[in-house]
């Protein structure tokens, strides 16, 4: 688990990726409290990410926004070229029994916007509309806009799991084999979700048994979210002493919150002296 499985079939021009999140994907939702619904829609967000992260040639971040006006608002996941993972979901639902389920019912109408940050300068975005009921077709249409080759997504998530079955057609598929790119796609889509979670040679060797495959050294994923109080206390140094006095006079603490990480910073009125010290003390 927590690993991305490249594979690439030998006599086609096609490649694929297995992602299979388990501990790090725990590790991230765990002490969220989401819905079941929410949950698996992050979970899913969270191995597609890993996948398409996992194309990072240099330094650099990859971060994923899915806004909606359903019960879920938003969903958030980023990656970087170290397959570091960190994310969270807004929502209104609460846990307990829905009938709610897919895009369409939780997220509604939408966009999907990639920020893409790398040591070169500012950040590279793009937005697409969320088209399709799923999360696995709404990152097809994407691929397929960004990238101009056919893909195709099989994505699931529990509270244990979060695994997804990539393919992409490249180039010059069809002059290898007119009807390779087909007959991988219906073969893969015989794949049942609890599937996903297999050991990479079982699942592979099970759904492309006549195929020549060549399976790559697994790259690990984790998620990595440490606690950084000096980025906040750079952030209430920024605000400056006369407001930090001011929020401390409506409460007793100045809580901040990080929500992607789901962190919570707690500062008394002794943060005042720490962050601006008085010149000196008078003595006498």
């Amino acid at each position: 688990m927590d690993a991305v499985h490249r594979f690439i079939f030998e006599d086609l021009d096609i490649r694929g990726a297995l992602v299979q999140l388990g501990p790090a994907w725990v590790s991230m939702h765990v002490k969220r409290n989401y819905a079941g619904p929410v949950r698996e829609l992050l979970g899913e967000l969270a191995a597609v990410t890993t996948i398409i992260g996992s194309n990072l040639k240099t330094p650099g971040r990859i971060t994923f926004q899915v806004q909606g006006h359903g019960p879920v608002s938003m969903l958030v996941m980023d990656c970087d070229e170290q397959l570091h993972l960190r994310g969270m979901a807004k929502s209104e639902l609460t846990p307990g029994p829905t009938t709610l389920s897919g895009v369409d019912e939780l997220l509604g109408d939408g966009q999907l916007m990639l920020t893409l940050q790398t040591n070169a300068g500012s950040p590279y975005q793009s937005f697409v509309p969320l088209e399709g009921d799923t999360l696995s077709a709404v990152f097809e249409h994407y691929l397929k806009q960004s990238e101009q080759l056919p893909a195709r997504l099989w994505l699931a998530a529990d509270g244990h799991t979060a695994c997804g079955l990539f393919l992409q057609k490249l180039p010059g598929a069809d002059l290898k084999d007119l009807d390779g790119w087909n007959r991988i796609e219906q073969l893969a889509a015989t794949v049942r979700s609890e599937e996903l979670a297999l050991p990479p040679e079982t699942l592979l060797t099970r759904l492309f048994a006549e195929e020549k495959l060549r399976l790559f050294a697994p790259r690990a994923a984790t998620w990595h979210c440490p606690r950084d109080e000096e980025k906040v206390k750079n952030l209430l140094l920024s605000l400056g002493r006369e407001e930090l006095e001011t929020m401390l006079e409506d409460a007793e603490l100045i809580a901040i919150e990080d929500e992607i990480c789901g962190h919570e910073y707690r500062f008394g009125p002794e943060i005042i002296d720490e962050l601006f010290p008085p010149d000196g003390r008078l003595l006498h």
